[in-house]
């Protein structure tokens, strides 16, 4: 067990230092991200996702953003998956709550890899993502790899009545220069209620690169509301993961 949380500790500080913390250009208050994600898993090979989010410049007010969007996955083993998706996202006017006008709005495709990997009891996701995005109309491609740990702290799996730490560092890469687009890192504990749903919040921060200005920062409180939709719902001793779509 010393060995698996070692590991995560590596992850999580080598992802922290990844991070720009020093250009902070948009509101320096801490903002609010709200998702509630939803699975139907009908049988072991297939799931289907939906997701919609919410974000905020500060904890409760000034909102300007908001995505749903959904999928469908097919594992193909135990420790693969291979995922498409689609999502309409859109960006509002600061100040104030969803005001108008729109300052982007995106339709988005998007397919991708999952692998699983398990260190005792740690559980480790790598994501591989290439999306398709229409900007008012504009495509652009995007390339994006998360990695993201799960260690379940008072059972061996992440079951009824589980509280979990979990964390994960994303990067976002264009076709085009200078490449680098963003970095999303995310800290937090979760708690799996039943098999139906399970609730985690953390901090995350999310860095844009610019050629400007080096780049703008902004850290959010996390909220998630997971639910899982299947023939297990109401197994108790049924393991989840709990990761989402975005």
């Amino acid at each position: 067990m010393q060995k698996s949380l070692l590991h995560v500790v590596i992850v999580v500080a080598l992802s922290v230092m990844m991070l720009p913390f020093t250009a902070m250009a948009q509101p320096d208050k801490l903002g609010g991200w709200n998702i509630i994600t939803g699975m139907v898993n009908p049988n072991k090979k297939f799931s289907y996702w939906f997701e919609a989010q919410t974000r905020s410049q500060s904890l409760t007010k000034d909102f300007y953003y908001h995505e749903l969007k959904g999928g469908v996955a097919y594992n193909l083993s135990d420790k693969t998956q291979f995922f498409v998706g689609v999502g309409d996202y859109k960006t509002y006017t600061y100040p104030g709550n969803y005001e108008k006008p729109v300052t982007a709005a995106e339709f988005r495709m998007w397919e991708q890899f999952i692998l699983k990997s398990q260190i005792d009891r740690v559980k480790i996701e790598h994501r591989y993502r290439i999306e398709q995005r229409w900007i008012y109309g504009n495509y652009r491609n995007r390339f994006r790899y998360r990695i993201n740990p799960i260690v379940p702290l008072n059972h061996t799996k992440v079951i009824a009545n589980t509280v979990y730490l979990s964390a994960f560092d994303e990067i976002f890469f264009t076709d085009k220069g200078p490449y680098f687009e963003r970095n999303r890192f995310f800290v937090g504990a979760g708690y799996q209620f039943t098999g139906l749903f399970a609730l985690q919040s953390g901090f995350i921060r999310q860095f844009d690169y610019n050629t400007t200005n080096g780049g703008v920062g902004k850290n959010f409180i996390q909220t998630t509301l997971i639910f899982y939709i299947d023939k297990h719902t109401l197994n108790r001793d049924v393991e989840r993961k709990p990761n989402m779509i975005d």
